[in-house]
């Protein structure tokens, strides 16, 4: 396959296209901002696509919930359409509120890929309020999930008032055994953020930042790997920097760990 096609979702509320597609460019893909309409009224098909990317934002202003209205329109009328979406071996990656729309789906965590069934949650931030800090995050190198592959931590900014993820203890337990937790909070030194507020910026359970379904193939996650597309994104980028030279060493060049992440979803299109 020479060219990976990326499907960005836009709709009511999500404010997140540009930053998504410009990554997503950066990481070697082609991208085309499709609104959820089109998608419903049958503008836009998604067999022209290998990658389905729910993006971030406020889609329908977070009424009766942050991705619900989002998840029951795709769900009533182009379900099936998604699930064959999946069924063909396709990628779908869901940011902040697109995690959110993910889980209100049922496609995360999707358990032996039981795609319709509800069973994790994206509630209100333990803090009470609304989290615009960047966050210092861990991968679990046994997780199956593309997106993570190869690497071991990262840093993206989170903008969210419900990312405190919730579910009952054997679905935690199962998501645990099963090496979906993909992302986890965690302190600059990258222990576990063990519920430390503002490691773990909405008291989210066990830390959970991102999980994947059982095949690896669908990704949720709470932060944003899109807004770290330049070294110059991170807050202490200049520090760091002088930091480096001071050492004696060179600066970081090439991608940032947040375009390598969409660009292991890219390879894997690639060389499936």
């Amino acid at each position: 396959m020479n060219d990976v096609n990326v499907l960005i979702m836009t709709g009511f509320g999500l404010n997140c296209d540009n930053e998504t597609a410009h990554a997503f460019q950066l990481a070697g893909a082609k991208t085309r901002f499709v609104h959820i309409n089109s998608l419903i009224d049958g503008d836009a098909r998604l067999e022209d696509f290998q990658i389905m990317v729910f993006i971030g934002g406020f889609s329908w202003g977070d009424d009766h919930g942050a991705g619900v209205v989002q998840a029951v329109r795709l769900k009533t009328n182009i379900g099936e359409k998604i699930l064959k979406f999946i069924d063909r071996g396709n990628l779908v990656l869901g940011i902040c509120n697109g995690f959110q729309a993910l889980v209100n789906l049922g496609l995360l965590p999707g358990f032996d890929q039981d795609y319709a069934r509800r069973s994790v949650a994206l509630t209100f931030n333990d803090c009470g309020n609304f989290r615009n800090q960047w966050v210092y995050l861990k991968t679990n190198p046994s997780s199956p999930c593309v997106f993570t592959r190869g690497i071991d931590a990262a840093q993206f900014p989170v903008r969210h008032g419900e990312g405190k993820f919730y579910a009952d203890d054997d679905t935690l337990d199962c998501l645990q055994s099963r090496n979906q937790i993909a992302l986890q909070y965690a302190d600059p030194d990258g222990n576990p953020a063990q519920g430390r507020f503002p490691f773990n910026p909405n008291g989210s359970l066990q830390d959970i930042a991102g999980i994947c379904d059982s095949t690896g193939r669908i990704f949720g996650l709470m932060p944003h790997p899109e807004a770290y597309n330049h070294w110059s994104n991170h807050p202490d980028w200049t520090r760091n920097r002088e930091k480096i030279r001071r050492l004696g060493q060179t600066p970081e060049s090439g991608p940032t760990v947040g375009i390598r992440m969409l660009q292991n979803a890219v390879d894997y299109i690639v060389t499936a």
